[in-house]
């Protein structure tokens, strides 16, 4: 009935122009007969004296003309008309969209090469801007589509529903549930090319019942959004990672006025890049007018807290702190070990976790990790749901997932979980740090969870385990080059001890960590006193022979020397020697260490030549224990181009420039020891 209307329109129309047409010739006609007999002109201008003298000539060349445009008219009346875009729930256009401008051509570059049919999925963290970057795809390419649709895909049976509503949309009526998806799509054939959104979708066997499929899919395109894995076998996957830094802080600064660089970059830092936080914190301060230094002040203070303060003028409802709620209700019925490990991984560094930290030692952290196929089902279902990423042998939260998780935990539950971490990573890290040649990498993965945990007083049943952490943790640093973090732990573990009552060996091995901080901070004489007391206390409480004695009299030894006492370091560097060669053997890395100290004497009294075979002694042990890049050979081969050069040996130029070359590598360019070094490169060359 629309289109026979339309037809008795259109036709309508073309003989009101044809008459229009035939009524203006004929007034023209009229009007120049008439002109002719008023005007009584011999000639008209032009090539309207045609007229004058030919008046039906004129007539019969006009009506041809006429009708030819008519014909025209009507030809153009016939060919149809390119039909606006339609679209059917789409939400509307986001104004702050900011930045995503290589996803946002990837995106089409994948839809539109993929030929006539085509499904692409976008998967990525909750709230990482899935949604957005749908939304705002529909909006800038809405010109190369019919018919775009938006569908809620959360909720799989509701996904019908919509469909059924959708179907009215279209036209169709009294379709059956089962037939609504295929007729949809049928009817959509007349819409060609269509978008359908599909947006947080669960996983793929659930929403494939509402993808098209064969000769229906032709010339579609199919869009879903989802934090679920799961996607490969069945579309296209683009992960969709949290901001730049660079969009993080041009959204900050273009959405709260006043907003410096360095404030927002700051408050992203906080926030983790992630999109949707940013958007929060932007409608928090809009609304209660917070400066954004006090903003951040705030989220330093009260992460958890602020996690659900501010709102977005689009999507009210949604803040950070409920965003993964769903799926964390979801883990508790169906997998309950892996929210126990979620629990523990929150009170960790947002830095990649080592798997065995939960399945290494006696008692595993987590029951799932007793049996290896749960275990790897149990991780898998935190990175399956996007509530963690999953590397070859860890995994990494973001920073506000675990916020988030942290404020939805009771606090007891998160008080046992954190005595049961700090006991777990007390037996991960490496203990002995200077002579287990493979303590570095493992404390460079641990250090994060380390600092992490021990950052606030521990309870009463773990302070012990906590201080000895923290020396640990010192002793890392101190080895590494950064004194100013390594004083603050060892200072912190110190009190613990103390307090504590009855660690006098504990007490002593911080006392002397603190010494060798504060003689490489060029501050010996606050080391020596610490040193001293460190020999006092283990002399009365461990053996004569105990190497921890050696290592206070070596520490004692070079302080002194530092000091200008060579008189008094060197019978205490010599009793070190001899104690660590009884209990180690000739080849140990403590025995360079006591070597190292003995030469330093030498060196300092004007006795080169006998520091030289010691150095060069401690020299071999290392590099038969360390990698060649070690700091602890660096070290070594800086003291033995110095003292090569005080005997007149050339060769000492070449051992310095291998000894700076490793600290750069290892301390960076501007690191003291480092400019140290290369200034002995000069000095030595020129």
């Amino acid at each position: 009935m629309v289109v026979t209307v339309a037809v008795a329109t259109g036709e309508g129309a073309m003989w009101r122009r044809l008459i229009g047409a035939v009524a203006a010739l004929l007034v023209l006609f009229v009007g120049s007969l008439a002109f002719n007999a008023a005007s009584g002109q011999s000639h008209w201008p032009g090539p309207l004296d045609i007229v004058r003298v030919h008046p039906w000539v004129a007539l019969l060349l006009l009506v041809p003309l006429a009708l030819l445009e008519l014909r025209r008219e009507s030809i153009g009346s016939r060919t149809p008309r390119p039909a606006a875009p339609t679209t059917y729930r789409l939400p509307p256009r986001n104004a702050h969209f900011t930045g995503r401008d290589a996803d946002m051509r990837e995106l089409r570059r994948q839809l539109a090469s993929a030929g006539e049919t085509a499904v692409q999925v976008v998967h990525g963290l909750g709230g990482v801007g899935k949604t957005q970057l749908a939304v705002e795809y529909a909006y800038r390419y809405l010109s190369k589509y019919r018919f775009v649709a938006f569908v809620d895909a959360e909720d799989p049976d509701l996904v019908a529903s919509q469909f059924t509503s959708l179907a009215r949309e279209l036209g169709l009526v009294e379709v059956g549930s089962e037939q609504v998806v295929p007729e949809v799509y049928g009817k959509l054939r007349d819409r060609r090319p269509w978008l359908v959104i599909f947006d947080n979708g669960e996983r793929p066997g659930m929403l494939v019942p509402a993808l098209p499929s064969g000769e229906l899919a032709r010339k579609g395109h199919v869009l879903v959004t989802t934090r679920v894995s799961g996607w490969s076998g069945t579309a296209t996957v683009m992960d969709l990672e949290v901001f730049t830094r660079q969009e993080s802080v041009a959204l900050l600064v273009r959405r709260v006025p006043g907003t410096t660089e360095g404030t927002a970059d700051r408050i992203a830092e906080q926030l983790g890049d992630l999109p949707l936080a940013l958007e929060q914190a932007a409608g928090y301060m809009d609304y209660n007018r917070t400066a954004p230094e006090e903003y951040l002040s705030l989220l330093t203070s009260r992460l958890e807290d602020m996690l659900s303060r501010g709102e977005l003028a689009d999507r009210p409802s949604v803040v950070v702190s409920t965003l993964w709620q769903l799926s964390v209700h979801r883990l508790e019925r169906e997998r309950p070990q892996a929210v126990r490990l979620l629990e523990l991984c929150a009170l960790l560094a947002p830095e990649p976790i080592p798997l065995d930290l939960f399945t290494a030692g006696p008692e595993p952290l987590i029951a799932a990790a007793a049996d290896p196929l749960t275990w790897d089902t149990t991780v898998g279902a935190l990175a399956g749901l996007g509530l963690a990423r999953r590397e070859r042998s860890s995994l990494v939260l973001h920073r506000l997932v675990q916020a988030a998780i942290r404020a939805a935990t009771p606090d007891d539950v998160l008080a046992t979980a954190g005595v049961r971490l700090r006991r777990a990573l007390l037996a991960a890290v490496p203990h002995d740090i200077h002579g287990d040649p493979d303590a570095r990498p493992r404390w460079h993965a641990l250090l994060p969870h380390v600092l992490a945990m021990t950052k606030d007083e521990p309870p009463a049943e773990c302070a012990a385990d906590t201080a000895v952490l923290l020396r640990l943790a010192s002793e890392f640093l101190l080895q590494i080059g950064t004194y100013g973090a390594a004083l603050s732990l060892c200072e912190r573990a110190l009190a613990l001890d103390e307090a504590l009552g009855g660690r006098d060996t504990e007490v002593g091995f911080d006392l002397i960590t603190l010494a060798q901080i504060h003689r490489d901070l060029g501050t010996p004489e606050r080391a020596r006193p610490l040193a001293e007391r460190a020999l006092r206390l283990h002399e009365s409480c461990l053996p004569t022979g105990s190497p921890a004695i050696a290592t206070d009299l070596a520490t004692l030894a070079r302080t002194l020397c530092l000091l200008g006492d060579h008189e008094a370091a060197l019978p205490l560097a010599e009793r070190a020697l001899r104690i660590d060669e009884e209990a180690y053997g000739p080849d140990n890395p403590y025995v360079s260490f006591d070597l190292i100290a003995l030469a330093t004497v030498h060196f300092d009294l004007g006795d080169a030549a006998t520091a030289v075979p010691l150095i060069s002694r401690a020299l071999r042990i290392r590099e038969t224990l360390y990698a060649p890049d070690h700091l602890y050979i660096g070290y070594a081969l800086l003291f033995k181009a110095k003292a090569l050069h005080a005997v007149d040996d050339s060769s000492a130029v070449s051992l310095a420039r291998r000894g700076a070359q490793i600290l750069r590598t290892r301390l960076g360019s501007t690191h003291p020891k480092t400019e140290n070094a290369l200034a002995l490169v000069d000095q030595l060359s020129g």
